[in-house]
């Protein structure tokens, strides 16, 4: 692919995320894209995130979301279908919130705000991977301890704001029409497969993709896998 013929890939973030959860997949694919990991620290809705990364985008470009990052991919393409020439949605859901939602994410807010986020780290942190994740790789509960400790309780409190006014989109994938990527951790125990496999057959021609042994941070959990399904999504013709 020669440099007229590169695309833009959007790699956005999820919750307490940053580029750390994408170094795998940004080394590989910037061979073949102009990649771009979006700042999403600073908005308190999922709208705000989407127009935030649309008004510094060119006219045409692919994004591909991981958990929260996923749900902003969607609704920048609710607010500008044209524009989106593929998307990848990983380890997400397009449902809204749940009842009890508000109630569970609360007790995490008020962790992060009366304890800190080391503390936050040490309750959200260990379902968000495969049992034992942790146990097996050491250098992988250092990295995500550190990007959870890089945020702070306002980041958290805006981010699970944005999460807890957004967005019913399970409408919206009929209206996907471009190639689109869904994949999902085997272990996931936050947005499990089966969600995906529900994503995946409401979007025309949509692969679907587990990624073996890992959980929800499948990006950083099995990064080889997530890269190679990125590459061939973003290869795949449109």
């Amino acid at each position: 692919m020669n440099e007229a013929e590169r695309k833009t890939l959007y790699l956005v973030p999820g919750l307490l995320c940053d580029d750390v959860v994408w170094a795998h997949q940004t080394a590989a694919l910037a061979r073949y894209c102009d990649v771009r990991i979006p700042d999403l620290t600073a908005c308190a809705r999922i709208s705000d995130m989407a127009a935030g990364i649309l008004a510094g985008a060119p006219p045409r470009f692919a994004v591909a979301g991981h958990s929260m990052g996923a749900r902003v991919a969607l609704e920048m393409f609710a607010q500008a279908p044209e524009r989106i020439e593929r998307i990848a949605l990983l380890d997400t859901g397009v449902h809204p919130p749940a009842p009890n939602e508000a109630t569970t994410r609360a007790a995490m807010l008020d962790i992060s705000a009366s304890r800190g986020m080391r503390a936050l780290a040490d309750h959200w942190l260990p379902p968000m991977v495969a049992e034992g994740a942790f146990d097996r790789d050491p250098a992988l509960r250092a990295t995500l301890y550190a990007m959870v400790e890089r945020m702070s309780p306002a980041i958290h409190r805006n981010q699970i704001n944005a999460l807890l006014h957004r967005p019913d989109a399970r409408p919206l994938l009929q209206t996907i029409t471009c190639p689109t990527l869904v994949g999902v951790g085997e272990h996931d125990r936050w947005s499990p497969p089966e969600q995906h496999h529900a994503i995946a057959a409401a979007i025309a021609h949509a692969r679907y993709v587990l990624f073996p042994d890992c959980g929800h941070m499948a990006p950083m959990e099995n990064p080889e896998a997530v890269t190679d399904a990125l590459v061939a999504w973003m290869h795949a013709k449109a």
